[in-house]
């Protein structure tokens, strides 16, 4: 239990990415370019998969939430973080540290989940292709990413909560660049098992059973593109899922490589990398992965400006 002669935090000091004052001007300008493009490609996804009539199938829904997620993971980090480039005090209140990492958890369980359901939906497509609308239909595609999001902010608030009911007295420098759950109990004067055991049996929870899902769809769609006998085919059924095995060996390698190391070699600068990757890099990364190796978006995304620039002579 902590002594009664500390004083409770109120507020914490983020570093940031680097402490450097002399980065701190060249690091805005680096993550200002990476949020903008972040928010350009996943806005044009949410859009094109939005308004286009050719892209209202499982395919393009489950990946137009994705784009909401990636851009929702992004906006939660990167505003706070690039003020914090500008300002001498890094500080974020206790609450909006809080709020923060309730709203990180529920962005990236959330990704986790949905890149297992488009593994799902790759899978029916491929395997049960006279099928794959009445198995996806709208009703189910609701359904998933409802439980989805369901899932991802009850599990943000257990986790939330398990940090947040730990004691933070005199030590409040979190050394990252926004608030996450292993910097903060660091930082803890409390006994932290408890929500160090929820962080980690969560993290394996999530991946486990994600990676479950992702490897037996995939194990079934390369026992099934084996028996198609054209390699034409065999080269369209492959190219279907080439952008999502991409973005799902990226986002889950970065994961496993985080969270499932054993405490006693946890580097925090080196998560803090990791986390710019997969907080940053990733997000900006998909719209391009789905969009330059699907000609169906690329389609959509030429019918969509056509038809601005129309709209736009006709004024």
């Amino acid at each position: 239990m902590a002594s009664a002669n500390f004083t409770r935090v109120t507020e914490f000091i983020l570093t940031g990415v680097s402490d450097a004052p002399e980065l701190q001007i060249p690091l805005f300008f680096v993550f200002l370019v990476i949020y903008g493009l972040t928010v350009a490609g996943n806005l044009s996804i949410i859009t094109l998969t939005s308004v286009d009539s050719r892209l209202q199938i499982p395919m393009y829904f489950f990946l137009r939430h994705l784009a909401i997620i990636n851009l929702g993971t992004s906006t939660v980090i990167v505003p706070k973080m690039l003020s914090n480039f500008l300002v001498m005090n890094k500080a974020i209140s206790y609450y909006e540290c809080a709020t923060q990492l309730g709203g990180f958890l529920v962005f990236i369980v959330a990704e986790v989940s949905m890149l297992a359901v488009m593994a799902y939906d790759r899978y029916v497509a491929i395997c049960n292709p006279l099928q794959y609308k009445v198995i996806l239909s709208r009703h189910i595609c609701l359904l998933l990413v409802s439980l989805t999001y369901l899932y991802s902010f009850s599990t943000a608030t257990v986790t939330s909560f398990s940090v947040f009911s730990m004691s933070y007295c005199s030590s409040n420098v979190i050394n990252h660049f926004y608030c996450d759950s292993v910097p903060l109990l660091a930082l803890s004067c409390s006994n932290t098992y408890f929500p160090e055991t929820v962080i980690f049996v969560s993290a394996a929870t999530n991946l486990i059973c994600s990676m479950a899902i992702v490897l037996v769809s995939y194990f079934n769609i390369v026992l099934s593109i084996l028996r198609i006998h054209s390699s034409e085919g065999r080269r369209k059924a492959f190219s279907t899922c080439a952008s999502h095995l991409v973005a799902v060996t990226v986002f889950y390698g970065t994961l496993l490589f985080m969270y499932l190391q054993p405490g006693t070699h946890h580097s925090l600068d080196t998560d803090k990398m990791a986390s710019v990757f997969y907080t940053l890099v990733i997000p900006m990364l998909n719209p391009m992965i789905y969009s330059l190796r699907n000609k169906d978006v690329k389609a959509a995304l030429r019918r969509f400006l056509t038809n601005v620039y129309c709209s736009y002579k006709l004024m």
